[in-house]
């Protein structure tokens, strides 16, 4: 039930521990002796999905390589208030030092990934995937990332090198070229590497034909009515791949997947996602 955390997420542990001054805790430090033992339990006060055990675990042992932790349940699981997700079992001091920055990984990668199942279940029976965006917490990339993969999504782009995406911003860029969106697009196509995909960003049926004729990879559909969507479906027929985005909430997403979609991405899974409610109860077995 473990797994090796890459150094990137190890350095924002530590820098997360530095920031809350888990080393110059005086409350602890006056009050809470060294020999005192005691077991801290995760539990998950809500319904949700569980990502991040790992990662708190990786918090406490930071701390105090010392402690005995066991995970109790695979991130990905389900989760139901009063559910035990691991146990910490040491020095009480080296507990409480902890528990606020595991509390703070485990809470939001969890929440990211309750989100994520929502929408995901939301669009069961059509070939829509749900995807996320780059729209992250900064340093946290690679867990937000994670996180939508436990809840059952998929990534887009992990950072800019992943793929080549034309947004409307480059667009204006080229359009002061004089350069048509047809033309960008080829332009990019003919300078990319052979393992790099092209995508672009289309806000109307005309714009969508020009991308098709130029060979773009991807189309992502930007800010379009239901009834635009699926017109400019019909229009591609097949010959990219279609990504709808913007604005797009778990209200409306179903109406977006029936359109024939191959991808929805939801930048709202990690920019402004609620905390899943767990919670660390110290106890001190006799």
């Amino acid at each position: 039930m473990t797994q090796q955390l890459p150094p990137e997420v190890l350095n924002l542990i530590d820098a997360a521990l530095t920031e809350d001054q888990a080393f110059n805790d005086p409350t602890t430090q006056t009050l809470i002796p060294d020999d005192i033992i005691g077991r801290g339990i995760l539990r998950a006060k809500a319904n949700g999905v569980l990502a991040g055990a790992s990662v708190a675990a990786a918090v406490f042992r930071r701390v105090d390589p010392a402690l005995d932790i066991a995970l109790l349940l695979d991130d990905g699981a389900g989760l139901a208030p009063g559910q035990d997700i691991a146990s910490i079992h040491g020095p009480a001091a080296s507990i409480l030092r902890a528990e606020r920055t595991a509390l703070n990984f485990i809470q939001r990668m969890s929440g990211i990934a309750t989100a994520t199942n929502r929408y995901v279940r939301a669009v069961a029976g059509t070939a829509a995937r749900i995807v996320d965006t780059r729209k992250t917490a900064p340093g946290h990339r690679y867990l937000d990332k994670y996180s939508v993969r436990m809840g059952g999504g998929y990534n887009h782009r992990l950072n800019l090198a992943d793929g080549i995406l034309i947004k409307d911003n480059h667009l204006a860029a080229r359009a002061a070229l004089e350069e048509p969106l047809g033309a960008v697009v080829r332009h990019a196509i003919a300078r990319a590497s052979h393992t790099i995909r092209v995508e672009v960003e289309v806000e109307s049926l005309t714009q969508v034909r020009e991308a098709v004729a130029a060979g773009a990879h991807i189309i992502m559909l930007d800010n379009m009515p239901v009834d635009t969507m699926r017109a400019a479906v019909g229009i591609i027929a097949g010959r990219a791949a279609v990504e709808a985005s913007g604005g797009i909430t778990l209200e409306t997403v179903r109406d977006v997947a029936e359109t024939g979609v191959d991808l929805i991405s939801v930048g709202g899974l990690t920019h402004s996602t609620d905390a899943l409610d767990i919670s660390l109860d110290l106890e001190f077995p006799g």
